[in-house]
């Protein structure tokens, strides 16, 4: 299914973003209607895999195809068994064989094999958490609809996007940085945490749209990372336990962001860490909305913010339109997008078995076609030259009645038999969220207000540390207003 401009957002009250971590298309739905030889039960054309797509093996050896993952064994869920190369160089050796992109960058996508048998051997040095028996081959190792029946089912029951990018060839936070601000202000790596761009929820602001950020069991990060969030009212912000009553109450502001958890335990889908609590989540999003009041008026967004060096068989596209004159780091113009990566659109006014993309020749979707979807329905200027190219999702919504079957319905969730190799360690994101809220202005015994962030060993560890000073920053904040 092509968009087409004729559609409206109107019938639409609520956008809710759910952004998980690290996985491309490929790996998660490469085989979502490999039975049907890739065309959707609507007879549309779906870009999956044949199961006959390879990588060069390394050292000179045979070439390695895709595989499928076998359900029911003890690594299915911690597949790949690592935690794969993601930043701008290794994504380009995946990409493109050479750490640097060549000119003209015409991708292959043939060393993605060759560049997880490099970052094992690096990792294994740096004493990463590495799945027993992992080897690089086991890039190629691809999700079923039997291992991920609920992800599989949404995708089925209302529309996948099977060409949507991520906004930039490198890791999470400058990708998350264009799903909330339309840009990464030249930066192309985790170093930089925070970020000074105006938001979407700045925008929202000022045209009396309500909004707000969930984080799963804590604050979400995403009110550190951005300038414009981090003073704001607590109200703005919330855990997924409020988004599930506000959901239920019908009280759900028109546009919701959610985040998972982001601990090795977590539901983020980050690899190495368990997928299967993902697919519990994404279920718990689901049935959160479908059994609100507002499910005929709610369009949920399901995406990842990067491919996170999983195997994809689709070069991704130039011409993307960068999205401001910031000068990128690694000399990146921002005219390259990043690997697929797998989203769903979510509504009742979806026909089961979409497969949505746009016309060929078209600027393909990115995480700015989130924002350029936001925008439109609620007459809001785009926040960069990028968003402002991007198109929309409106068209997807073709339907003048709300659907009432349910496709999850009698869907279990898989719970995963093994041991995840990541165990309590903890992850980079909490490393970074800790970071961050060492920062807060929190006066201490001395009167300073920052300190460094203590010594920590365990992903409780920093989930401990980051509750216990952003409770305190809050404490302080309060204390701080004037009586009214």
């Amino acid at each position: 299914m092509s968009a087409a401009p004729a559609n409206s957002l109107s019938s639409i009250n609520h956008i809710v973003v759910l952004m998980l971590e690290n996985r491309s298309f490929d790996h998660m739905l490469g085989f979502l209607y490999a039975d049907a030889g890739n065309v959707s039960p609507a007879g549309q054309p779906f870009e999956g895999l044949k199961g006959t797509e390879t990588n060069p093996g390394t050292g000179g050896t045979d070439p390695v195809a895709v595989f499928k993952i076998q359900p029911a064994t003890a690594s299915t869920y911690y597949m790949p068994g690592a935690d794969p190369g993601e930043g701008y160089t290794a994504t380009n050796s995946q990409l493109f064989g050479s750490n640097t992109a060549p000119t003209p960058p015409v991708a292959t996508n043939q060393g993605f094999v060759t560049n997880f048998a490099y970052t094992l051997g690096w990792e294994a040095k740096e004493n990463y958490t590495i799945l027993a028996g992992t080897v690089a081959n086991d890039i190629m190792g691809i999700h079923t609809p039997e291992t991920l029946p609920v992800l599989s089912a949404l995708a089925r029951g209302f529309a996948v996007c099977d060409y949507w990018y991520g906004s930039a060839p490198t890791e999470t936070l400058p990708n998350r940085a264009f799903v909330h601000a339309a840009t990464s202000q030249g930066h192309m790596d985790d170093k930089t945490k925070t970020f000074t761009a105006a938001t979407i929820y700045t925008s929202l602001t000022k045209q009396n749209v309500s909004w707000k950020i969930y984080g799963y069991d804590a604050d979400p990060l995403t009110r550190q990372t951005f300038t414009d969030l981090t003073g704001l009212a607590d109200t703005f912000f919330g855990e997924f336990s409020n988004f599930q009553s506000d959901a239920a109450s019908g009280s759900l502001p028109a546009y919701s962001f959610l985040e998972p958890s982001w601990g090795s335990t977590g539901n983020s889908q980050h690899p190495n860490y368990d997928v299967a609590l993902g697919e519990q989540f994404l279920h718990d999003v689901y049935y959160a909305l479908r059994n609100g009041p507002a499910w005929n008026q709610t369009l949920l967004i399901v995406t990842y913010d990067e491919h996170g060096g999983c195997y994809d068989h689709v070069p991704p596209p130039s011409g993307a339109t960068p999205p401001d004159s910031s000068a990128g780091e690694y000399g990146f113009d921002f005219t390259r997008f990043g690997p697929r990566v797998p989203t769903l659109l979510i509504s009742p006014l979806i026909p089961a078995g979409t497969v949505f993309r746009v016309p060929q020749g078209s600027v393909p979707f990115d995480h700015t076609s989130v924002l350029k979807t936001v925008e439109q329905r609620w007459s809001i200027p785009a926040l960069s030259a990028r968003d402002a190219a991007a198109p929309d999702v409106a068209a997807v919504l073709s339907l003048a009645t709300a659907r009432t079957d349910d496709p999850l319905s009698g869907v279990v969730v898989p719970v995963s038999s093994g041991t995840n190799p990541s165990a309590n360690r903890p992850s980079h994101l909490q490393e970074v969220y800790a970071d961050l809220v060492s920062r807060l202005p929190v006066p201490d015994a001395q009167q300073g207000t920052h300190r460094p962030t203590p010594k920590l060993e365990t992903g409780y560890d920093y989930d401990r540390y980051i509750k216990e000073r952003l409770t305190a920053w809050k404490a302080s904040r309060n204390k701080a207003k004037p009586a009214k």
